[in-house]
């Protein structure tokens, strides 16, 4: 039975949800997270993640990812929390700026997704023209600290992944850099060493993650705390010095299981896994990143745990982009520590064409302890398929592996959680969360322009309260006036394939308007837009183009994102040309910088590689980068020098 202690309902007091701790505490009380609605399980991983985060945890890891986060997915798999980066602290603090993004990691539970993660490489190798035998791999341990960023002035928490909070006074405190590093190395975590924990703190802490939230915290460090930091059994450990293994790929798919037991070893602090990256940076560079993390790096986690499992049935349900995902409901079954109850089934060809169906026999494993899935079918039956949507009954269509439900307009599935993807990605209305769309949903209020219609009256008569439904008037004036980007505005919409990077690469190029008008064509010469993916976002923007016009012209006010330059001046001495600017710049930020190179017809880029033009050098810049840079044959150019440069014409 779980209780909350005084510390997590602290730590649930800051989180401002709308909702009571004791109802909160009932979630995590319920026989079954497959009784959960998605609304309950966002709340179940809110607070779990905040009071873990905090040092304080409700559950551990593996719960948080193989119970509460697979229900999530099995749910809704495209749900926005899931591509979230995870919250290093949880405080009142003003958060600022991250000198740069901290993603989260990819993660692998086996040696096959390994090696598909290293075809990925071998395939972008070819593109960018590096051999194969140059690809070298980086293998390190996945410290289980507290992620922080030190630029050399501010240490950072990781925040959000774009903007934390300075907690330089741990710095302040006397916490030193592991194995001696200087100050000014980027990422890496807090930790602490597990021998001196468990010798000396262990009677006094329940685990490593408190001393990490005591080290940063705003109060008075706790003395025992001090004296470990003064002892140097808490470090902050950059990633740049981690102990590590680095060599050819070839050699990390013949030796891969002696790499990973030399490197789960190799450090005296909590791990949860090691850390595969490729070194090459123009491999790195074309990869590049999802919202959630680099495509060029990987984590490696251990879970061979498996079980045989009877299916009781298999359950239809629509998503709210019309997919009709199939769930096994299953005989509650005890994998890696928790009981299983559903698992997902990738989609309805997977269920006719290996005979998923009542009584079939399944083997299930729990993958690294995240999802439970379906490894093989051990016993096939006659598979059930869904003719109709369950959520409106319309008759289903094939569209590749998938059923799908075409009824965009009418079906209660795809019309709410249109409604509650809308709100939820805006991020600038707190009034309507999940409770107030199904509520106004009740009522008919199918459309998102509907909403920003109602008038005070209209919600009394919804039964909402006099207060409220002002409150919830003021939100939506509020949210108009609150100005926010036009890539987020647009991917509330929700279209397939144009989640937020789609967005911005996109308006790139055409203003939040004109993109309707843009043809496959035309969208496939943007570069990162494939032809499929190209028609299913023209398709998309199509769909939606008379709601988004009239929300649009409820009066928004949108920030634009800056465009590309479609003009490079044949007088610009820069136009054409690959540019990277580091160090601390003198006559402006380094972003201003980067701003005017692209006003200017150049590509900015964020590493050095042989297509590199121009490295523009500003203040404290080592004679390693400058060298390493020049023998790549790249023209290096302190800041003068660069503006003297552009002075000339």
């Amino acid at each position: 039975m779980t209780k909350f202690s005084t510390k997590q309902l602290s730590i649930i007091e800051t989180l401002k949800l709308d909702v009571e701790p004791s109802s909160i505490e009932a979630l995590f009380n319920v026989k079954s997270v497959s009784e959960l609605s998605i609304d309950e399980l966002l709340f179940v991983l809110t607070v779990a993640n905040a009071t873990y985060r905090s040092g304080y945890p409700i559950i551990n890891d593996e719960v948080y990812d193989g119970v509460y986060t697979a229900e999530l997915k099995s749910k809704d798999p495209n749900n926005a929390f899931l591509t979230q980066v995870e919250s290093e602290v949880i405080t009142d603090s003003k958060t600022v700026a991250l000198p740069q993004k901290m993603l989260s990691t990819d993660k692998a539970y086996s040696f096959e997704e390994i090696k598909k993660w290293i075809d990925r490489l071998l395939k972008a190798s070819i593109e960018v023209g590096v051999d194969k035998s140059n690809i070298v791999i980086r293998v390190t341990p996945k410290l289980d600290g507290y992620a922080a960023f030190d630029d050399g002035t501010t240490l950072y928490t990781r925040g959000d992944g774009t903007r934390g909070q300075d907690i330089t006074r741990a710095f302040n405190r006397g916490l030193k850099v592991a194995n001696d590093g200087g100050r000014g190395l980027g990422p890496g975590e807090i930790v602490i060493k597990k021998s001196y924990f468990d010798k000396v703190l262990s009677d006094t802490f329940e685990n490593s993650r408190n001393i990490q939230a005591a080290i940063i915290a705003e109060k008075k460090v706790d003395e025992s705390v001090q004296k470990a930091i003064n002892e140097g059994a808490c470090v902050f450990y950059p990633f740049s010095l981690i102990e590590n293994w680095t060599g050819h790929y070839s050699d990390v798919l013949a030796e891969f299981e002696s790499i990973v037991d030399k490197i789960w070893n190799a450090v005296d602090y909590d791990i949860d896994g090691v850390i595969l990256e490729v070194t090459n940076d123009s491999i790195k560079q074309f990869m590049g990143a999802t919202r959630h993390h680099h495509r060029w790096q990987i984590a490696f986690k251990v879970n061979s745990e498996s079980a045989q499992v009877k299916i009781v049935r298999v359950i239809p349900q629509t998503s709210r982009t019309g997919r009709v995902s199939p769930v096994a409901e299953l005989e509650p079954t005890k994998l890696s520590g928790a009981t299983i109850s559903r698992a997902t089934v990738h989609h309805y060809n997977m269920v006719k064409t290996n005979g998923v169906g009542p009584g079939a026999i399944v083997q299930l494993v729990r993958s690294g302890l995240v999802i439970p899935k379906i490894e093989k079918v051990l016993k096939a039956v006659e598979p059930q398929l869904p003719e109709n949507c369950p959520s409106c009954n319309s008759h289903l269509i094939w569209e590749s592996d998938h059923l799908v439900c075409p009824n965009k307009t009418d079906c209660p599935a795809q019309t709410e959680n249109t409604l509650i993807h809308f709100f939820r990605t805006l991020g600038n209305n707190d009034g309507f969360g999940p409770k107030v769309v199904a509520k106004l949903h009740e009522y008919g209020i199918k459309r998102i322009h509907e909403i920003y219609e109602l008038q005070k009256h209209k919600f009394v008569s919804f039964g909402f309260g006099d207060k409220t439904a002002q409150n919830l008037v003021n939100q939506l004036r509020g949210s108009r006036e609150i100005e926010i980007e036009d890539w987020r505005f647009l991917a509330a919409f929700g279209v397939s394939r144009l989640a937020g990077g789609n967005c911005e690469k996109l308006l790139q190029h055409h203003s939040v308007t004109e993109l309707f008008e843009v043809s496959v064509d035309n969208m496939v010469k943007i570069d990162g837009f494939a032809q499929v993916s190209a028609e299913a976002i023209v398709e998309g923007l199509e769909n939606v183009k008379e709601e988004f016009f009239k929300v649009y012209s409820q009066g928004f006010t949108l920030s634009q994102t800056e465009k590309l330059s479609e003009k490079h001046s044949e007088d610009s001495p820069i136009a054409g040309k690959v540019i990277v600017f580091t160090g601390a710049m003198v006559q402006g930020s380094r972003g201003d910088m980067e701003k005017q190179a692209k006003s200017l017809g150049a590509k900015v880029a964020k590493s050095v590689t042989g297509k590199t033009s121009f490295l523009v050098t500003g203040e404290k810049v080592g004679e390693n980068k400058t060298n390493a840079a020049k023998e790549k044959g790249v023209q290096v150019l302190s800041e003068q020098e660069y503006l003297e440069m552009l002075a000339e014409v």
